[in-house]
C-alpha cells in the first residue's frame, strides 16, 4: 500500500493507495499538515469504476475502453474526494476555468462541444495574463461570502491545470455555432447544465446537500450562454460580453 497527504481545495487528505500512480497525479499537491479526512482504496472500488466505466460505454453504444487498474485507481480517489468535500460545502464540477487577472471563468458544456478548446483560445489570446486552474474537473467551494474555484490535481487528458484558487465570477455554457454570440441567462435555465455537470452523490442525504450548492453556486455567479466557432474571436466575445458586467 501506498500513502501520501495532499491539500486540496483548502483540506488535507491522506490517500492510501494499491498502485503508486495517483500519488504522482497528486505531486503538486504535498503537505505535511494533519489530514482533514481520510481515503483508502481497496480492489472492490477498483472494481466498481471498471464496471461502471464499461456501463457507459454500452450505453453510449462505443468500444469498452480497458485501461489499468492504476487509472481506475485514481478515477475512484477523485470520486472520494467528492464525496468528502461535500462536508465542506465543496462541489467537483465538469468543466474547464481559467483565471483572468485574479478571477475565476468556467465554461461547461455536453461532452465535445470545446470547453477545453475554448479555453486554450483565452490562453492564446491574452497571453500570460489567463492561468488554467483545471481542464476537467475543478471543485468550487459554495459559501454564503462568495463562490472560489479551485485547481485539482485530476485534470483530464490533457492534463492542464495549477495548484491555485480565485474566486469565481462567471459560468458559462458553451454551444456550437457559426457566429460568436454572448447572452447572460437566468439561473433557471442554467439550472439543468449545472445539475448535470456537478458530482452527484448516491447517498441521499449527500445529494440533499449538493442540490442546495447548487442552488447557491447559480446565485452567486453571474450566468451565461456563449454560441460560439473555434476562433480566437471567440475568446473575446466571451470575455467583453462577461466583463462588462463583472
Amino acid at each position: 500500500m501506498y500513502s501520501g497527504k495532499y491539500k486540496i481545495a483548502d483540506k488535507t487528505v491522506q490517500i492510501v493507495s494499491v498502485y503508486d500512480e495517483v500519488h504522482s497525479v497528486c505531486a503538486g499537491y504535498v503537505t505535511e499538515e494533519p489530514a482533514d479526512y481520510f481515503i483508502e482504496i481497496t480492489q472492490s472500488d477498483i472494481e466498481y469504476e471498471r464496471e461502471k466505466c464499461a456501463r457507459e460505454d454500452e450505453f453510449e453504444d462505443l468500444p469498452v475502453r480497458n485501461f489499468l487498474d492504476s487509472t481506475y485507481e485514481a478515477t475512484a480517489v477523485c470520486r472520494k474526494i467528492a464525496e468528502q468535500m461535500i462536508e465542506y460545502d465543496t462541489v467537483l464540477f465538469h468543466g474547464s476555468a481559467v483565471a483572468l487577472d485574479g478571477k475565476g471563468y468556467l465554461f461547461t458544456a455536453k461532452s465535445g462541444t470545446g470547453k477545453s478548446t475554448h479555453t486554450r483560445l483565452w490562453r492564446e489570446y491574452f497571453g500570460g495574463r489567463a492561468v488554467m486552474i483545471n481542464d476537467d474537473k475543478p471543485l468550487i467551494k459554495c459559501a454564503d461570502d462568495g463562490i472560489t474555484v479551485y485547481g485539482t490535481p485530476f485534470n483530464g487528458k490533457h492534463g492542464i491545470g495549477n495548484n491555485i484558487s480565485v474566486p469565481l465570477k462567471a459560468i458559462c455554457i458553451l454551444t456550437r455555432a457559426e457566429k460568436n454570440e454572448i447572452e447572460r441567462i437566468s439561473a433557471k435555465e442554467a439550472y439543468p447544465m449545472l445539475l448535470q455537470q456537478v458530482y452527484r452523490p448516491s447517498d441521499i442525504l449527500k445529494m440533499q446537500k449538493t442540490l442546495s450548492l447548487v442552488d447557491k453556486l447559480k446565485q452567486g455567479v453571474k450566468l451565461y450562454r456563449l454560441c460560439c466557432n473555434m476562433d480566437i474571436s471567440a475568446a473575446k466575445v466571451a470575455y467583453e460580453g462577461m466583463r462588462d458586467e463583472i
